[in-house]
């Protein structure tokens, strides 16, 4: 089926282009959503009537949403979800939930707006795309942890946090002595120690 873009439509053209589609993809998605028109004269004469008008529209709500983009700058939603020792979780994150905790931060964000190939299954930072505008999106980082503590650590650690708060300071505590006593031993002293490990044999 030929379809005239009334905008841009990533993977199919610019407004104003005819191009040809499924006819299910036309009547599901680009018809009803008041992205394109059927390719007809009468569709054709009144595109170009329009088009200036059109152009015009598109641009005003272009500059919205770049403006709405750089407000969002480094935006990182977090989602508390219960999750197993290693990680996966108990359920999945989708773009409903995304689109929700964005609007929740001050962004009203449609869940048609939110691309998701499919839904989150794991704890950790996710990088999500929003479109704004068919020419303008932003990544918005999806924090999905079992607290607010533990989504806290991993935007400081920069990954998933799978050991609970306690057990990642006992482990870093018990790294720095590590560290510590690896960098701070004076050779005498390790020369000492190694005489007795001798003398002891």
């Amino acid at each position: 089926m030929e379809v005239i873009l009334l905008q841009r439509v990533e993977k199919l053209g610019q407004m104003g282009d005819v191009v040809t589609v499924k006819p299910g993809h036309a009547r599901n998605r680009l018809l009803p959503q008041g992205m394109a028109l059927r390719a007809n004269k009468a569709n054709l004469a009144a595109f170009e009537a329009k088009k200036v008008q059109l152009e015009a529209d598109n641009m005003e709500r272009r500059k919205e949403a770049e403006a709405v983009a750089e407000n969002m700058g480094e935006l990182a939603v977090t989602l508390v979800r219960q999750a197993s020792d290693v990680g996966q979780l108990y359920g999945s994150v989708t773009a409903r939930d995304i689109s929700n905790a964005v609007t929740e931060a001050g962004f009203t964000v449609a869940r048609t707006q939110v691309v998701l190939d499919q839904p989150i299954k794991t704890l950790g930072l996710h990088q999500v795309k929003i479109n704004l505008h068919p020419e303008v999106s932003v990544e918005v980082t999806a924090n999905v942890a079992r607290s607010e503590e533990d989504a806290a650590e991993q935007l400081r650690k920069g990954g998933a946090v799978l050991g609970t708060i306690d057990e990642m300071e006992a482990e870093e505590a018990l790294e720095a002595a590590e560290e510590l006593f690896e960098e701070d031993v004076p050779a005498d002293i390790a020369d000492e120690v190694e005489g007795e490990e001798e003398a002891n044999v």
